[in-house]
């Protein structure tokens, strides 16, 4: 399969390096003069984990394909599109003239209406999901990260195309990946999207996501917070699942503790988090958005979030 990755970041880089290995051909779309500025390389430092939740130690100079240019006669396959949810409409001005008959995989944060976060794209040719990767760039070439076996995928009789839902499943499935199936995808992509609002709105306050995970009890801070902001989901039209709404009502300080130990721990997640903190991979500013994003549609809907509102001033 010919497949294009949106960017040369975190999230793309490390599942093209693995698709690649798996026989695929992957390439690079940079912006104009990127392409020289970035070099023709990654070095990489990852943490494989398809075969160990500790990870298997991946270090090698990776040689890249990148483009600056992109027309809809394209020979892709499939396009890849994992960016900051802030950014994605800016994408959407690239990719959408040039989609061709392309396969489109999000691998995004969102927290808008599908629809409405895809305007510009053809909602027909769209698969949803999500990674189960990060880490950052320690240097301009060199990538400190790590990726699980399991990617979130919507199921098959939810997506828009089944062939196209099954020719990203075997890609994955072949390259080594297995899946965390997603009956309604709009509601998971917003429950997620509380979990980030809730970790970075803490995070902010205590001074980075290093000082939020020393601590359970600060760990379960997040917590409430993201049980706090769980009723918005209905708000915006979804239906919290048996699960989740279990989950999100045993005691925070024992999710708190239990998180705590995964994220401090000899794991690939807990490596991705340091690495990520580290390298400085997101900006405080990109994390803020999380919280923003939820507290400004929160007084559009009048829902009421006095905890969240309470620490705006380490977000805002």
């Amino acid at each position: 399969m010919r497949i294009l990755m949106f960017g040369r970041g975190v999230i793309s880089a490390q599942y093209g390096w693995a698709l690649e290995k798996a026989r695929h051909e992957v390439e690079f779309y940079v912006r104009p003069g990127r392409k020289e500025q970035f070099g023709p390389f990654i070095d990489l430092d990852l943490l494989d984990g398809r075969t160990s939740l500790k990870g298997v130690p991946i270090k090698e100079q990776w040689p890249i394909r990148m483009i600056e240019e992109l027309s809809p006669h394209h020979s892709y396959d499939l396009i890849v599109l994992s960016v900051n949810h802030n950014q994605f409409e800016d994408v959407v001005k690239v990719i959408g003239p040039n989609v061709g008959n392309a396969t489109i995989l999000i691998f995004n944060n969102v927290w808008k209406d599908l629809r409405e976060f895809a305007e510009g794209l053809p909602m027909g040719q769209i698969i949803w999901g999500f990674p189960g990767a990060g880490g950052g760039f320690s240097s301009p070439n060199k990538l400190e990260g790590g990726f699980l076996k399991s990617i979130y995928l919507q199921t098959e009789a939810t997506a828009a195309s089944a062939p196209r839902h099954r020719s990203v499943v075997e890609l994955f499935r072949q390259a080594g990946f297995s899946f965390s199936w997603q009956k309604d995808i709009r509601v998971w992509y917003w429950f997620h999207f509380i979990m980030n609002a809730g970790m970075a709105a803490e995070a902010l306050k205590e001074g980075g996501y290093r000082n939020l995970y020393q601590s359970p009890k600060k760990v379960a801070k997040a917590i409430r917070l993201m049980r706090e902001m769980l009723p918005m989901i209905t708000a915006k039209g979804g239906k919290v699942g048996l699960g989740t709404s279990f989950a999100m009502r045993l005691p925070a300080g024992l999710i708190g503790y239990a998180a705590f130990k995964i994220l401090k721990g000899n794991s690939v997640p807990a490596a991705i988090m340091e690495r990520m903190e580290r390298t400085g991979y997101i900006s405080q500013e990109s994390f803020a958005h999380f919280p923003n994003d939820i507290l400004a549609e929160a007084h559009n809907l009048g829902v009421s979030l006095p905890r969240l509102e309470a620490m705006e001033q380490h977000f805002k």
